[in-house]
């Protein structure tokens, strides 16, 4: 007997129209164009056709559909009873929609021809939304940027990466002007003034960019992963679960470690300052609230079961994003406690939360997501005005003037955006 190397019987294998070559791979250079192989081992179509049986009715009818329409072949969703197979994406006649994932495709991310042209299921465009355009990209990075600075009243953008290093644009030009060596990763940079401000292991830099005065403040142990400052303060988050303090002392131009809180069992990644309060994000999954008056602990939020990965506030309330994936949003009670009030759901786990303003003073929440995106919502609706794509995690957003913000994602791009009306940043 006639067996294949399955063991089946190769010529009634082949009486019920099976092809001969088993080899079903779409040929990549017929994809792109230029195929000159005669014969070719793959296929010229961009699936195989479907083998009916002999004297099926729907033999001549499935190879004229796709013999006529050379989009993807194979079974879509039913429109009604007797609809029968249908190529996916389409809906009627020979005219073909192709249904877009909310996903980047990966060719075109890379800069590269994608050979499936506009029948590709991924999205070719960095952003989904009218509101907003980009308006260029800032390359040089080599990892994932951590901070994005753009100091008031500076013609300069400063980002920090994990790559070690310090990048100064021109905010002109969108041309690089410098390149400084940390020596260290970056966790965090803000700007205060003219201080630049950068989060390292067992250190804090810091960087007056009028008088370039360069100050290394000790105390950290470990990674310093978020800064902020607060009523003549600065505040930082370190590995070892503790907030170091320092007070700016004018008359000596620098900066006297003041305190270091504790309680946090885990590193704090991310800290704000708002309402006479400081509030702290954890590893530990807790958001402790600290008085600035008297800096001690006055409550701890318990709420989120992962990663707190950051706080801020609109108005009465206190926003705050986790690895759980959700959004909490929290408002004091009489007793002036904080409870949550909603919790918004995403599918993956939130890394980073900015606000602003638009033009009729509509809060927007930009809010990045670890699956490569960024939500832009209305507040309080959480109606989504748009997404951003990236091709890792966005980890970085800051907000600049005249309608522009700024996205610093895993790669160590960089990337300028425009609304189409101008925003304001929205204050604490």
């Amino acid at each position: 007997m006639d067996l294949d190397m399955k063991g089946e019987n190769k010529r009634v294998f082949q009486r019920l129209n099976h092809p001969k070559d088993s080899n079903q791979k779409v040929c990549f250079h017929w994809r792109a164009g230029r195929c000159n192989r005669y014969p070719c081992p793959y296929l010229h179509r961009e699936s195989p056709l479907p083998a009916p049986f002999p004297g099926s009715s729907s033999s001549t009818n499935n190879n004229k559909r796709v013999a006529d329409d050379s989009g993807f072949a194979g079974s879509s969703h039913r429109r009604g009873p007797g609809s029968g197979n249908n190529s996916w994406g389409r809906f009627g006649g020979n005219r073909t929609t192709v249904t877009k994932t909310e996903k980047l495709c990966k060719f075109w991310g890379d800069g590269n021809c994608c050979p499936y042209g506009d029948k590709c299921k991924y999205l070719h465009c960095w952003s989904q939304g009218s509101s907003f355009s980009l308006l260029t990209q800032l390359d040089g990075h080599q990892k994932v940027v951590t901070g994005i600075a753009l100091p008031s009243g500076s013609d300069k953008l400063y980002t920090a990466s994990k790559d070690e290093t310090l990048r100064i644009w021109d905010c002109a030009s969108g041309q690089c002007t410098g390149v400084l060596s940390l020596g260290g990763e970056a966790g965090c940079m803000i700007s205060e003034g003219p201080w630049l401000l950068v989060g390292m292991p067992n250190l804090v830099k810091a960087w007056n960019i009028q008088t370039n005065v360069d100050l290394s403040l000790s105390g950290p142990v470990g990674q310093v992963y978020s800064l902020v400052v607060g009523t003549d303060h600065l505040f930082a988050g370190t590995q070892d679960g503790s907030i170091l303090i320092w007070r700016y002392n004018t008359a000596t131009s620098c900066f006297d470690q003041a305190a270091s809180l504790t309680g946090h069992n885990l590193a704090v990644v991310s800290l704000y300052v708002g309402a006479n309060r400081l509030y702290s994000g954890s590893m530990d999954n807790s958001i402790k609230v600290w008085s600035l008056d008297n800096l001690q602990c006055i409550q701890t939020l318990t709420e989120h079961t992962s990663v707190v990965m950051s706080l801020i506030c609109w108005d009465q309330f206190l926003l705050s994003c986790s690895l759980d994936n959700t959004v909490k949003i929290w408002a004091a009670t009489e007793s002036g406690n904080l409870e949550v009030t909603y919790t918004h759901k995403e599918e993956y786990g939130v890394l980073a939360l900015c606000g602003m303003h638009d033009a009729e003073a509509k809060p927007v929440l930009l809010c990045s997501c670890n699956d490569n995106s960024l939500h832009l919502y209305d507040l309080p609706s959480f109606t989504e005005r748009g997404k951003i794509l990236a091709k890792k995690e966005i980890r970085s957003i800051q907000i600049g003037p005249g309608g522009i913000f700024f996205t610093g994602d895993g790669t160590g791009q960089v990337k300028v955006w425009k609304w189409s009306t101008q925003p304001t940043a929205i204050q604490a």
